[in-house]
């Protein structure tokens, strides 16, 4: 079974972005040595617990640093970017990376309806973006290829290349949590990913539908996908749960429209603050997520491989760490990864 890897770059309250970003890197280096296949970074903007906010900032950063993992954005929300400019960029994270770049592209906006306001508007973008989404899509595929792509114009052909002489492409991927992303995913021939930690509904069925009306491409000849997940591992299960509820806390806040922070530390977690709505969204994480001993967890990955019959699973590792912990590594985050590792690989 490949294992990757999701970040989304937390940051604790005893950290600073400079450690959070320092965690990140000692988090990719772990992944690289273990095995895994490709990691991962987000974009979501202004929220206090998570740092990834620039895909393509942070790959480059992170490419220097390690020597094997694909390393690929989960994902680049569309809708806030110029097409050119994205395809742009993964362009020369290919060149300079070449046959480690993987750009995985969303339709959701990564933020709060304010912030994605203003970015698209800084962008030169607004709404009826998302509405062209699928054509953006291949906008920035046709960019990135070595030929580029003829724009008409009034006086004849115009030739836009993403980088002047391109070796190779990234590969493209199309993210999402819905029926929409299966069935363009399906329909334009693109490997395709379902958010499974995000909410953990629709799986079975966005995953069937791709399954079932995809059109073989250029780029893919039959149906590619896996799912991410949330996971946390400890030595005992009642570990790896004190370790990942910080995180089921801070979606608890988010999912009922209370206040944010960054991620607590163990010590601080009080059951005693969660409102019988609150409680829901952490019970629910705790179901749909990987937790427990190595071979708890082994197993249930296991599990969710062949009940959604994929053969890579992508690891979001969301433990938090306890008191006293250096601010600039995540120990229990690489951890989760080491004993995943050794189950599994």
């Amino acid at each position: 079974m490949r294992l990757s890897v999701l970040d989304l770059v937390p940051v604790r309250t005893d950290q600073t972005t400079a450690d959070a970003v320092a965690a990140t890197v000692g988090l990719a280096q772990t992944a690289d040595r273990l095995g895994f296949t490709r990691y991962w970074v987000a974009e979501h903007h202004n929220m206090p617990s998570v740092g990834a906010t620039s895909p393509p900032v942070l790959i480059a950063y992170l490419a220097a640093q390690t020597t094997h993992l694909r390393l690929g954005s989960g994902g680049v929300m569309l809708p806030n970017h110029a097409p050119l400019a994205v395809a742009e960029q993964f362009a020369l994270l290919e060149a300079a990376a070449p046959g480690r770049i993987d750009l995985g592209i969303g339709r959701a906006p990564g933020s709060d309806p304010v912030t994605s306001v203003l970015l698209r508007g800084a962008a030169g973008r607004d709404d009826r973006d998302i509405d062209q989404f699928p054509d953006y899509l291949d906008h920035v595929r046709a960019m990135m290829s070595a030929k580029g792509v003829q724009v008409q114009l009034r006086d004849g052909d115009y030739n836009l290349k993403a980088t002047p002489a391109a070796a190779g492409e990234p590969r493209l991927w199309l993210l999402g949590s819905s029926m929409y992303s299966a069935r363009l995913a399906a329909a334009k021939g693109l490997p395709y990913v379902f958010a499974h930690h995000f909410s953990g509904q629709g799986t079975e069925e966005a995953l069937e539908l791709y399954r079932s009306q995809f059109v073989p491409s250029e780029l893919t000849a039959e149906p590619v996908t896996f799912l991410t997940v949330n996971a946390a591992v400890a030595e005992t299960r009642t570990e790896a749960t004190a370790l990942m509820l910080p995180n089921l806390h801070m979606m608890a806040r988010l999912r009922t429209g209370q206040p944010l922070g960054p991620v607590e530390l163990v010590e601080d977690i009080d059951d005693a603050r969660l409102t019988p709505q609150m409680r829901q969204v952490v019970d629910g994480g705790l179901r749909r997520a990987v937790v427990g001993s190595p071979a708890e967890a082994a197993d249930q990955v296991r599990a969710l491989a062949e009940r959604f019959s994929v053969d890579e699973v992508m690891i979001h590792p969301v433990a938090s760490a306890h008191r006293g912990t250096d601010p600039r590594t995540a120990p229990a985050r690489e951890k989760t990864l080491e004993l995943l590792a050794k189950e599994l690989f």
